[in-house]
């Protein structure tokens, strides 16, 4: 059963242009996120918000280009890091900073968030991240803790309408045993997965061709990366013949899906079939017509 519980955002355009300022408060929490892209920073940093303790993330390009890379941090106050990040962090363009009212939040709290979230990004394998280390978890009281959990899943929550799915974790198999299993076959290895709201779901130990064809990665680039930055992560694993999957895995789409496993330029829709062999194209034209 599906725990989630609906909430709803209010969203402030501070100045007018979609891309820049926007404060965002969630229903009956204390927490607010700031949202705003890197150029602004100097404009901005005298705000009011950033005179709190809170927890960040930056976002930009990777040096290769392919996708986005992430920093994760915290500040009592954030306006420091922030403006020390401005002149030494060339990478990122894009900062969401969450904090609360004054006296909500200390420098214990938003330890024990940034810790958390480091952990939770790498588990996820979404994004490579920008952070060096795993920081301790600072000691809290139980009730703190608590609090602490809440903020968490609430902050988790907002993420990714702001468009930020580092953090995505894998639906429960209770929730996803409603969805359709589909299989991807090709080249002496099989996969299996199912669609979901995070995107397509390929799981643990699926396989995939050992190489790629010549084309994808002239003609493929980003498909080949990503599956390159897979295999450096850890969440493909190199076997004699063939490549694991090693955990749960969402990928934005069913032909992102099966192109990385079958290691060519692939349309997800036809490709994954479920057990009676119709296509994923077929079943989704079957669910449209009921």
């Amino acid at each position: 059963m599906n725990s989630a519980k609906p909430f709803s955002l209010r969203i402030f355009v501070a100045d007018g242009d979609p891309d820049g300022l926007r404060l965002v408060e969630r229903s009956n929490w204390v927490g607010k996120a700031i949202v705003f892209p890197r150029a602004l920073l100097p404009k901005i940093k005298q705000r009011q918000e950033l005179d709190q303790a809170g927890v960040y993330l930056l976002l930009g390009p990777r040096e290769d280009g392919e996708g986005e890379m992430l920093y994760i941090g915290e500040g009592d106050p954030v306006r420091a890091r922030l403006e020390s990040h401005y002149a030494q962090k060339d990478f990122w363009n894009q900062a969401v900073c969450f904090m609360a009212a004054p006296g909500q939040l200390n420098k214990a709290h938003v330890q024990f968030l940034e810790a958390q979230l480091i952990r939770l990004a790498k588990s996820a394998k979404r994004l490579p991240l920008d952070n060096a280390n795993q920081p301790m978890e600072p000691s809290l009281s139980e009730a703190d803790h608590a609090d602490m959990q809440v903020f968490l899943e609430n902050l988790l929550g907002m993420l990714p309408v702001l468009g930020v799915h580092a953090f995505e974790q894998i639906a429960p198999v209770a929730a996803a045993g409603a969805q359709t299993l589909l299989f991807c076959r090709g080249k002496g290895v099989t996969a299996s997965g199912y669609e979901a709201t995070q995107g397509f779901v390929v799981h643990a130990g699926s396989q995939g061709v050992a190489e790629t064809v010549p084309s994808m990665q002239q003609h493929v680039r980003g498909m080949f990366d990503l599956r390159q930055g897979l295999i450096a992560n850890g969440v493909l694993q190199r076997n004699v013949d063939h490549l694991r999957f090693t955990q749960d895995y969402v990928f934005s789409s069913p032909s992102t899906a099966a192109a990385v496993m079958l290691g060519r330029s692939a349309n997800g829709r036809l490709e994954w079939k479920d057990a009676g062999g119709r296509t994923l194209k077929a079943l989704q034209d079957m669910e449209a017509k009921m």
